[in-house]
């Protein structure tokens, strides 16, 4: 894949006219903003600010993101960790490693255990420019709890300005255990050029063009757009998510439509009365309310954890990219599946309850293709269980 001359944008750009100022600007170049798939083509295969030990694969570019590899080696450790300022990750696993294994060919990793996994991609990254790791939609939906760890890292998820050295995977299976190898995708990388604004006043801006979030109202966006829970069931005959079993078989990451339901997944209906009472013990898959939209000029992200709306984290994988809920011109937007586990304490979680956080982000260009191109992406998704569970 070269990088994408006009002419590969422009389909994209066909299938909005209605004339809108926001479409009209979408079609213009911006000097900061997330880096849509044409530009992260570029940095890999031309400026090499993206470095893999294997060849870049074109299934790994998605509209505004980059799938990163496991490598060829786990390593085992006793804890979680930073490396902290003036450290590689490799020094710290010197003295955290407990055992390291060769998952070129499959290896698992256990449930309530942490690993390492150096990545197959390095950077090398140049003035203003900076990135941000997440959870692939499908790892968080596993309760896989995965971040990218860096040289002198103080922050998960988050690569300074000018960053040179490879990038790690920590790994830590929740509910189930894992089958991985070598190539296995957990993670993805948002790079961004600058320091775009994100702000309210633009928020509100979108919610009127395109409705991003059901029918909210403008004064409802405060500290980024609001997500709600739907636990009353009224469109799906009283189903309002899944619980995961205890006590199940191994799950391989790289299997799709595999596995049966029943064998891993409780069903979770709407309670008679009051809200859902979450148990700390446990992991659930809901969905939002309300459909939710992203444009083509823009990437949100879900803040995964607000204590100020209750004692539990939503949303594991917060990456949603431009095109979710744009099925077709009629397209009136795609639920949200939320991984919801709560904290410490049973929390009753009520109906249209606000979960969530959605912040927008604009993309320095419109990308070359949108979300829900993919034959297993979660377009038009109600209550969703990962790819690797049969429908």
């Amino acid at each position: 894949m070269q990088q994408p001359a006009k002419d590969l944008l422009d389909p994209v750009n066909a299938n909005e006219s209605d004339g809108s100022a926001a479409s009209a600007a979408g079609k213009a170049r911006t000097a900061t903003g997330i880096l849509p798939l044409q530009e992260l083509d570029f940095l890999a295969r031309t400026s090499r600010e993206i470095v893999g030990l294997e060849p870049i694969q074109d299934n790994q570019l998605q509209p505004a993101s980059l799938d990163l590899r496991l490598g060829a080696t786990a390593y085992r450790v006793r804890a979680s960790f930073l490396p902290g300022a003036g450290a590689t990750v490799q020094e710290r696993l010197e003295d955290l490693t407990m055992h390291t294994m060769d998952i070129t060919h499959g290896g698992v990793l256990e449930r309530g255990c942490v690993y390492i996994v150096p990545l197959l991609e390095s950077l090398a990254l140049r003035y203003r420019m900076t990135a941000v790791g997440n959870p692939k939609s499908s790892t968080g939906r596993l309760d896989v709890f995965t971040r990218l760890i860096t040289d002198n890292g103080t922050q998960f998820d988050r690569v300074p300005e000018q960053y040179r050295g490879p990038l790690y995977a920590e790994v830590s299976p929740r509910t189930f255990s894992i089958l991985v190898r070598k190539g296995s995708r957990l993670n993805q990388l948002r790079i961004r050029r600058g320091s775009p604004p994100v702000s309210d006043p633009q928020m509100r801006a979108l919610q009127r063009e395109h409705g991003l979030v059901g029918a909210l109202t403008e004064d409802d966006i405060v500290n980024g757009v609001p997500v709600t829970v739907d636990v009353s069931g009224e469109n799906t005959n009283g189903l309002i998510g899944y619980r995961a079993k205890s006590h199940t078989g191994l799950i391989d990451v790289d299997r799709v439509r595999h596995y049966d339901v029943a064998d891993f997944w409780d069903p979770v209906h709407a309670p008679r009365r009051g809200g859902l009472v979450l148990d700390p013990e446990d992991f659930y898959i809901l969905a939002s309310r309300q459909p939710v939209k992203v444009p083509d000029t823009h990437a949100a992200e879900m803040v995964a954890y607000d204590t100020l709306v209750g004692e539990f984290r939503v949303h594991y994988a917060g990456f949603f990219d431009p095109g979710f809920g744009f099925g077709d011109r009629s397209a009136t937007g795609s639920r949200a599946v939320l991984e919801v586990r709560s904290f410490e304490v049973p929390f009753v979680i009520e109906d249209n309850q606000t979960v969530g956080r959605l912040m927008y982000e604009r993309l320095t260009e419109r990308p070359a293709k949108l979300y829900g191109s993919a034959a297993n992406s979660y377009q038009g998704q109600g209550i969703a269980l990962s790819k690797h569970f049969r429908q």
